[in-house]
């Protein structure tokens, strides 16, 4: 009997293990994005290269690349990112712990009294003491904890992605804050251009007024168009301010600590060159938010074999080795000395209900992922496109707002010099110059929605993660 017993338990364990419920195939290289973007191939700004993984290096820009260094070193949400990737990590370790046999070592001492129906010779007291090790092994035949692995495995691989959408957004939050101090240090320059030409034209009216060949309501509506343009210095220097303050944060430091050298940039990030976008491959193998809803599904798939498994018998090999006696010093004699070993197998059978239910609620479960797959790779997608698209409408906007800057100059130009000759009223002129103003202002407007709808394309086309998750 002990023979066959200890055969039985041997033998289970030499058992390969098999892993029951349906099998993970990952949808990524079957998803229906494998071609150029549609916007991609309408406009000659875009190339079907393979965007950079630093991205913002292609601006050239020193003082950009030392902030997004210094982001991606101290941004506090890049480290809340980190603390959950190592807790992830650590989750998985102890997943892993299941392969391993499990340990015991006890001790135990006690002076008792036992009725005489259970020694059958009457009351028995006195001391009694034990010692001993218990090793426990659970046979994974059925693929549970193998199965239980994988999914923390993807778990902490759907983590690793969160850090690197962390990351990338990071860099582009900073960079966009960057590209907003220069905007509005760009505006502003327009703006005290503006300022320094309407100034001309109130000098202008009030010497002709002094001269007797102007009104008073010429240079009363002159003032009253200098001072609406100096009104608007003070929002975007706040506007600015802002900014510097955003992009002190994003790098981990105090509002106080701003980096003041940044002021000294007179105009926001642009490219002249063609943008490299990839395709639609590309961008499901990049994107980090697809790739942590590709794990977040297998995750789930992996639970729907954990609550498949839970549908078989549990076996469980265990062994104990030990001493007990009715005194200290005779633990260590052979007439104390116990062991045993042998298998243990247990079955909900045939309540499964709840194992049942588990196993519903792992299906739904992993049908949800699937469908939150589908909707991260459709959203990267409409996103990209969208980016691209509003991208290079922006550059032909900008370029026509150029075009239109320079006839209204010249415009402004002429109405000045035919009013100071006397042969073009001033309302001619205020009217020139109103226009200038409005469209030199627009121009800085665009470019810095330009340098925004970049950051948004280069944030879709999701690089600038590959680093750190090659030193991860």
């Amino acid at each position: 009997m002990k023979r066959s017993l200890l055969l039985a338990a041997t033998g289970a364990l030499a058992l390969p293990g098999c892993t029951v419920g349906p099998a993970h195939v990952s949808p990524v290289p079957t998803a229906p994005s494998q071609s150029p973007f549609v916007e991609g191939e309408k406009s000659p700004v875009f190339t079907g290269d393979q965007p950079p993984g630093e991205w913002w290096s292609l601006f050239g820009d020193p003082a950009l690349d030392a902030l997004v260094e210094q982001a991606l070193a101290a941004n506090t949400d890049l480290r809340v990112a980190a603390a959950n990737l190592a807790q992830a990590r650590a989750v998985l370790k102890e997943a892993k712990a299941g392969r391993l046999p499990t340990t015991r070592v006890g001790a135990s001492g006690a002076y008792a009294r036992q009725g005489g129906s259970t020694t059958g010779i009457g009351p028995v007291e006195g001391e009694t003491y034990d010692v001993g090790l218990d090793v426990g092994y659970q046979v994974d035949l059925f693929g549970r904890v193998e199965s239980a692995i994988r999914a923390s495995r993807a778990d902490a691989q759907a983590v690793q992605a969160a850090f690197d959408l962390t990351r990338i957004t990071v860099a582009a939050e900073t960079t966009r804050a960057y590209a907003d101090v220069c905007a509005f240090n760009r505006q502003l320059a327009a703006a005290q251009e503006t300022l320094r030409i309407q100034e001309q034209t109130f000098d202008l009216t009030r010497r002709l007024f002094e001269g007797g060949r102007a009104t008073r309501l010429e240079t009363g509506q002159a003032g009253a168009l200098l001072e609406q343009t100096r009104a608007a210095l003070p929002t975007l220097e706040a506007q600015r301010s802002a900014a510097l303050y955003r992009l002190a944060v994003l790098t981990g430091k105090p509002p106080a600590e701003a980096p003041e050298t940044v002021l000294q940039c007179q105009a926001p990030p642009a490219l002249d060159r063609p943008i490299p976008v990839g395709d639609g491959a590309s961008l499901l193998a990049r994107r980090p938010d697809i790739r942590r809803a590709e794990r977040e599904l297998a995750a789930a798939a992996a639970r729907v074999n954990v609550a498949t498994a839970e549908l078989y018998p549990s076996i469980s090999l265990g062994g104990s080795i030990g001493s007990t006696a009715g005194s200290i010093s005779g633990l260590g004699s052979s007439d104390g000395f116990r062991f045993s070993l042998g298998p243990l197998i247990s079955w909900n059978f045939p309540n499964m209900a709840a194992a049942r239910a588990r196993l519903r609620q792992a299906e739904a479960g992993a049908d949800a992922a699937l469908a939150a797959f589908d909707g991260a790779w459709l959203s990267a997608l409409q996103e990209t496109e969208s980016a691209l698209a509003a991208y290079a409408g922006e550059l032909d906007r900008l370029s026509a707002l150029r075009r239109a800057s320079e006839e209204a100059g010249e415009a402004a130009r002429i109405a000045r010099l035919r009013y100071q000759a006397g042969r073009e009223n001033f309302q001619v002129v205020l009217d020139a110059e109103r226009s200038l103003a409005q469209i030199q202002a627009t121009i800085a407007q665009s470019e810095q929605q330009r340098s925004t709808y970049l950051v948004a394309l280069f944030l879709a086309l999701g690089g600038g993660w590959q680093e750190a998750a090659t030193g991860a």
